[in-house]
């Protein structure tokens, strides 16, 4: 018989991540919320529109029910190479972001997390599963599932009408 730890996760509220502080965040704490999960780069050429327009959907959506979680990335042109500290540091002072930042993972190959396979598994881009750079954008409804999966070019204001819908804001 199958341990509880060897079941198969059947949403994103099945996974335990780290915040960029090294706590284990339940993701379960999130149910009940729409999701825009993220690979994020600080010294990546997108780095600017995307935080900014991050920052507008999550100013205007937050209590609503959208939560933006930011993982850093630095497997695309080494354009995450700061610590924890520093990239949270980046990104509350240069950007004043509020929603919450996690810590450094990969999300290709055999050390990618666990939520970025369970992710990968559900929407495929035209390349396979991997994801192909900094920003790349996956949107969970609020029963953790996957609803779509968008391109690192993917500007978030144009996944404004895809939020509004998971949200049911009429």
């Amino acid at each position: 018989m199958a341990s509880q730890s060897e079941k198969k996760p059947e949403s994103v509220f099945d996974f335990t991540v780290k915040d960029s502080k090294g706590n284990d965040i339940y993701l379960s704490s999130y149910k009940g919320k729409v999701l825009l999960i993220v690979n994020v780069a600080s010294k990546c050429g997108m780095t600017n529109p995307n935080y900014a327009e991050l920052n507008q959907l999550y100013a205007k959506y937050k209590d609503q029910g959208l939560e933006i979680l930011a993982f850093p990335c630095n497997q695309f042109g080494e354009e995450e190479p700061g610590s924890n500290d520093q990239i949270l540091d980046f990104v509350c002072t240069r950007f004043k972001s509020e929603f919450p930042i996690f810590d450094k993972i990969e999300v290709n190959g055999e050390n990618a997390s666990p939520l970025y396979k369970f992710l990968k598994s559900g929407k495929w881009g035209i390349f396979g599963d991997d994801i192909q750079w900094n920003f790349a954008k996956f949107l969970v409804d609020k029963n953790g599932q996957a609803a779509d999966r968008y391109y690192p070019t993917t500007s978030p204001l144009t996944i404004e009408r895809d939020i509004i819908k998971l949200l049911e804001i009429v």
